[in-house]
């Protein structure tokens, strides 16, 4: 594509738009009721793309379109020229008025119990006004939400992103995980508990491929033994609790949801290599936004916070020093 075609105004911001919510929905028709527009509309705006671009962005199928090569390029540029200017265009209403403004946080359990809710409230005690909002999702949907502009910060666990390298994650604080069961189980009548002995129990387990999962698995391993018979795989923070509150289920917990659930015990067992570094996750060339600025030194100031009371019940210190930055 000539350079000189994007100056005369062939290739328009209602274009990206569009190709963005044809690929997000999957289909021309459910793209059209996104958009409240009809469907000829959506047919000519994508026609228009594809003719700038010299090549074919979707082939139709059973189901509806699905993006060709050239549009999984077109589409990861797309999104973060949308996300720059939704972010600019939110800096500069801050700028205009400094008592205003808002901030969007993606999270997926880890730090969902503690450092979000109390980095909130810190905000919110600075600037009250700021409207602030929580989506949680699966770590590769808010990777993509940040990179498109919907979510300013990403609040988790850290784990390299080979296929998205340019994410900048920084550490707050590590945290192990611990085995928790129900008051009254009756594991807490053994004399002595181990994972031998524990493998003799149902389990909820983390579902598989993901981090934890992989982690539990080895550990098992490096005690020579096969998981356990009986077990769950759950992906639901609120299914495990329930679970193991209920139920004769094991399961492995951040240590800081494990010490604050009045329904569930710590076990008396250690499980080496399970734990997680908990952390923010940015995009290093788009600058934050005051609200956003404010509230990444509020999770800096609540994560010193959580290293110390982690450090101090479960003697490990500070295993991340805060603002570490992951590779």
């Amino acid at each position: 594509m000539d350079i000189r075609s994007l100056l005369n105004g062939q290739l328009k911001l209602r274009h990206l738009v569009l190709v963005l919510t044809i690929a997000e929905q999957g289909s021309i028709v459910a793209a059209a009721k996104e958009l409240y527009v009809t469907q000829p509309v959506i047919s000519r705006g994508l026609r228009e793309v594809e003719e700038v671009l010299g090549a074919p962005l979707f082939e139709r199928t059973a189901r509806g379109v699905r993006p060709t090569a050239f549009a999984e390029v077109f589409i990861e540029h797309a999104r973060a020229v949308v996300g720059h200017l939704q972010q600019a265009t939110q800096h500069i209403a801050e700028l205009a008025d400094a008592t205003v403004g808002s901030v969007t946080i993606g999270t997926h359990v880890a730090g969902a119990n503690l450092l979000v809710p109390r980095a909130i409230a810190r905000l919110k005690q600075e600037r009250p006004k700021v409207g602030v909002y929580v989506r949680e999702a699966t770590p590769d949907r808010l990777a993509n939400g940040l990179v498109s502009g919907d979510i300013d910060v990403v609040v988790g666990r850290l784990t390299p992103r080979p296929d998205m390298t340019d994410l900048r994650q920084v550490a707050l604080y590590h945290e192990p995980f611990r085995v928790v069961a129900r008051s009254g189980h009756p594991v807490f009548d053994l004399d002595h508990t181990s994972l031998p002995v524990l493998r003799g129990y149902p389990w909820v387990m983390p579902v598989a491929q993901t981090a934890l999962r992989g982690e539990l698995e080895r550990a098992f391993a490096r005690e020579h033994l096969e998981l356990p018979e009986q077990q769950v795989d759950c992906s639901s923070p609120l299914a495990l609790r329930t679970i193991v509150a209920e139920t004769d289920f094991l399961a492995v917990q951040p240590y800081t949801i494990a010490v604050a659930d009045p329904l569930l015990h710590i076990v008396d067992v250690r499980l080496k290599g399970i734990g997680q570094t908990v952390g923010v996750t940015t995009l290093p060339d788009r600058p934050p936004s005051p609200s956003a600025a404010l509230l990444l030194r509020c999770f800096e100031e609540v994560a010193t916070d959580i290293r110390k009371s982690i450090g101090a019940t479960t003697g490990t210190g500070q295993a991340v020093p805060a603002g570490a930055a992951m590779p």
